[in-house]
């Protein structure tokens, strides 16, 4: 048969009968990601998110004070809440049992102007019934009139109809989930603990006096970690700054109703130099920010302006004061609960409501502005930190002027020491940041030199997390980075302008290397996050032994790795094992070999999981700091995660 009438036929089957009809959760279970982005670990923890939301939605509506989330050993989760339970009644619409309509039905829910909630969080009503169609089984119980409900439903249909199990005391109330994720959908089906605790933390915080606990069940030994903030948003913001000195000793916090819509603001300044935002809408995390994040902003520029030139602390022939410079050193949360949020895209990560806007700006504007009358010590050193950030601004604009990568018609050429590839296509390029010039030299000599740049940088790049702008401007090592790859950095980001598709920090597999990679990874993830959020940011995984035996060579990457491959060939006096402790020890052949050729290497992606971004932040505050206790305390409790570390 010829091509030509192969097609033909091809197009005839194509009629009405080939349009697919996917029936109820179908749609879910054949295209999951579109319900929950992902089916890698992200979208597995989304699962138990959609379950503990609807129990907050509980506690937001003030039927429930407790949440208790499982870890059961054999890897299924349990949610339980004493709310008011999801009702048991036949909905007269549906001709089934209500949580049969939850459980079952896309787009279901007490969330759609049916007076079940004024606020919550799950807003497209996908939450129970996509968590049931992408487990193996799930089965939930209801506590209701003395008594205990339960139905069951297998990879999304009801296997047990809804039928009384037990008794309970006559004014126990209260819903009850247990699912196992379908290990035929995601990638991994293993829950991570200190995942869902950050996660469980944020909406504790978030709402206040709500009490989470978190349990493991699945080790000899039962974890367990309580979640519970009389002080809501306040002790986030104490939270976050735990690893920085404040500024002044008492959080600032503001609540109140403006257009219908509940507005909380806790904020804090602190002795850093970085901003830590955080936004929320119903207690989701909005990363992209959004109206709410809009109006928060403007209140804090025009108030803070209004008062430093009231009290005379701005001259009249100085200029304001930027919002960049008041919020230098800012830890805040902003919180808005609102009936009908509007959010842009399936993600929900900005808020689109123009109520919420004014809402935060008229009654940040209002309260702040009657706190400053009231506490001008606080005042006062708000803006002499911010009149600093503003002085700082101009020189650091003065450096990035010098800075910035221009054309070859301006005269400003890429760094000396970069060695560039030939191919101009950023889709094609790699560069490999390198540390010391011994390396360097090495991965030169080895490289692809049509794809593969390489930037050696000397000794330890500057720890942005103790500088100002314009010192960050003002350093060498950076300076070369921020030239090399071509974006800018901070305001004048523009990721269009990325020279290479992959960024490669390639350091020594001991701890000063770490140490290395980390404050590279601080000064991406402060001032070219995008980089990261756009998965352009690797780390090279150089092995860490070289075994040869009999003219042949094995390299091992870690410990378990080379014990594995002296099983196979056995241990014997003809092994030789070198434990490299440096890229530099390699020659080119190997470092080619081993850790550059895109046929062979091991390259780790940089992550950033936008639902635990405060955390994020958090932990490179406490790593990179001036506090030595908290990143104390912090190397203990991850101490047993360490592998192959140099001692």
């Amino acid at each position: 048969m010829s091509e030509i009438e192969n097609i033909t036929n091809t197009e005839k089957e194509y009629g009405a009968d080939q349009i697919q009809i996917l029936e109820g959760l179908e749609a879910v279970r054949k295209r999951p990601g579109m319900y929950i982005g992902t089916t890698s670990l992200r979208g597995l923890h989304h699962l138990v998110y959609e379950i503990v939301d609807n129990s907050v939605d509980e506690a937001l509506a003030g039927a429930c004070d407790t949440i208790i989330v499982t870890l059961n050993k054999d890897n299924s989760v349990t949610v339980i809440d004493n709310g008011r339970g999801i009702p048991i009644g036949i909905n007269h619409k549906a001709g089934i049992p209500a949580v049969e309509v939850v459980f079952t039905v896309l787009h279901a829910g007490g969330k759609f102007g049916g007076g079940g909630y004024k606020v919550s969080g799950g807003l497209h009503g996908v939450g129970a019934s996509v968590v049931n169609a992408l487990s193996n089984w799930l089965e939930v119980e209801i506590f209701s009139e003395g008594h205990i409900y339960m139905q069951r439903y297998e990879r999304g249909h009801v296997i047990k109809p809804l039928s009384i199990i037990g008794d309970c005391e006559p004014d126990k109330t209260g819903t009850k989930v247990t699912f196992l994720p379908d290990d035929t959908i995601f990638e991994e089906t293993i829950f991570d603990f200190d995942t869902l605790k950050q996660r469980l933390r944020e909406m504790a915080f978030l709402t206040k006096n709500l009490r989470i606990v978190l349990k493991d069940e699945r080790q000899e030994e039962i974890v367990e970690r309580e979640f519970h903030y009389a002080g809501g948003i306040i002790e986030f913001v104490k939270y976050l700054n735990k690893s920085k000195t404040p500024l002044y000793d008492d959080v600032i916090y503001f609540e109140g109703m403006k257009d219908n819509v509940y507005v909380e603001v806790a904020m804090q300044h602190n002795d850093s130099y970085n901003e830590s935002v955080f936004s929320f809408v119903n207690n989701i995390n909005t990363p992209e920010g959004g109206t709410h994040l809009t109006g928060f902003r403007n209140a804090i520029t025009n108030t803070f302006n209004d008062y430093a030139r009231g009290a005379k602390l701005l001259k009249d022939s100085e200029q304001n004061l930027s919002g960049d410079d008041i919020r230098e050193g800012l830890t805040a949360i902003i919180s808005v609960k609102l009936e009908e949020p509007q959010f842009e895209g399936q993600t929900k990560q900005k808020l689109g409501n123009s109520e919420a806007r004014t809402a935060v700006d008229r009654l940040l504007s209002e309260q702040l502005t009657y706190y400053l009358e009231q506490n001008p010590t606080v005042a006062k050193l708000i803006c002499e930190k911010s009149i600093l950030a503003q002085r700082a601004r101009e020189a650091a604009r003065k450096a990035r002027d010098l800075t910035r990568r221009k054309s070859a018609l301006d005269g400003v050429a890429l760094p000396g020491k970069l060695a560039d590839c030939s191919d101009k296509d950023p889709k094609n390029c790699e560069i490999f940041i390198v540390e010391g010039d011994s390396a360097g030299g090495s991965a030169k000599t080895a490289r692809s030199r049509a794809t593969q740049a390489i930037l050696p940088l000397r000794g330890k790049i500057l720890n942005v997390e103790k500088a100002r702008l314009d010192r960050v401007y003002g350093n060498a090592e950076i300076k070369a980075m921020i030239t090399a790859f071509g974006t800018g950095i901070h305001d004048d980001f523009d990721i269009t302008k990325l020279r290479y598709n992959k960024i490669i920090i390639m350091t020594d597999a001991d701890v000063d290397g770490a140490h290395i990679a980390t404050l590279m990874l601080t000064f991406i993830y402060r001032f070219m996050p995008d980089l990261i959020k756009e998965g352009h940011v690797f780390l090279a995984q150089p092995p860490l032994y070289k075994l040869e035996k009999n003219k042949k060579v094995w390299y091992a990457y870690s410990d378990e790795e080379l014990n594995k491959i002296l099983l196979e060939v056995g241990r014997d006096n003809n092994n030789k094992i070198q434990r490299y402790k440096g890229l530099g020890e390699m020659d080119a052949d190997q470092l080619w070999e081993t850790t550059m050729d895109p046929e062979t290497r091991t390259l780790l992606k940089v992550t950033m999981n936008e639902e635990t971004h405060s955390e994020l932040d958090l932990t490179f505050t406490t790593l990179m700091g001036d506090k030595v206790e908290p990143r104390r305390e912090f190397i203990e409790e991850n101490a047993r995660f360490v592998k192959n570390l140099d001692i």
